[in-house]
């Protein structure tokens, strides 16, 4: 069947971060007076909480584990506040979307607490670039889980074979889309995963506001 929609990942995908978030995770957690806090368990408290409306349960996990008082809320504002205030598009990008969209269906589906990845969406100015933007903090599940892709699928009215899922990271993007007979595109790049045989294609994320188009009109 051809290709009627084409669904996004957002961070690290569509839009980048400015500064390392493990530097913005110290200076939130120093800004709030929490303990220093690794990157690498933040990354795992975030994957178990890919369905709530803010942060503050992946810090109460982290604070928990050391023993700290501090108010986990103010861990996740301060966090929130300099992941919004870094996150940039990838170059071209806007313009991208808004020629698809004459063409297909488009939609976003981006891991994580509704609160933090709404607040980019209003920082790029993006809220009228989808036509469905769903984020796992409001769904029953996030990705790699079938769930998430169906949400999407549902939300855009196509069924799984007109619809290629754009991403960079091989877990979470290109192995869920895979798993529910969504075609894959990964995207390369500086932070991103090694080239995924699962993925239909792969684009370096600076060429991807050219390269796209022409991948799907070749679908």
């Amino acid at each position: 069947m051809s290709v009627t929609a084409v669904g996004f990942d957002l961070d690290y995908t569509l839009a980048v971060p400015t500064r390392d978030r493990e530097t913005i995770l110290e200076e939130a957690a120093a800004a709030a007076g929490a303990p220093q806090l690794s990157r690498e368990a933040y990354l795992e408290a975030h994957q178990q909480n890919l369905t709530n409306r803010t942060r503050t349960p992946i810090f109460e996990s982290l604070l928990a584990e050391h023993d700290s008082a501090v108010d986990p809320k103010h861990v996740a504002t301060a966090y929130r506040e300099r992941i919004t205030e870094a996150v940039v598009p990838v170059e071209g990008v806007a313009a991208m979307l808004a020629g698809l969209r004459t063409t297909y269906r488009v939609g976003l589906l981006t891991n994580g607490p509704v609160v933090a990845q709404e607040a980019k969406l209003d920082k790029l100015g993006w809220n009228d670039y989808f036509d469905a933007a769903l984020v796992t903090g409001a769904l029953p599940a996030g990705k790699p889980d079938g769930r998430a892709f169906d949400a999407l699928l549902d939300a855009l009215d196509v069924e799984s074979d007109e619809l290629v899922y754009v991403g960079d990271s091989v877990h979470h993007d290109i192995a869920g889309a895979h798993d529910v007979g969504i075609r894959p595109v990964q995207v390369l790049g500086e932070g991103c995963d090694d080239p995924d045989p699962r993925a239909i294609a792969h684009i370096h994320r600076a060429e991807l506001p050219t390269r796209l188009p022409e991948l799907l009109a070749d679908l």
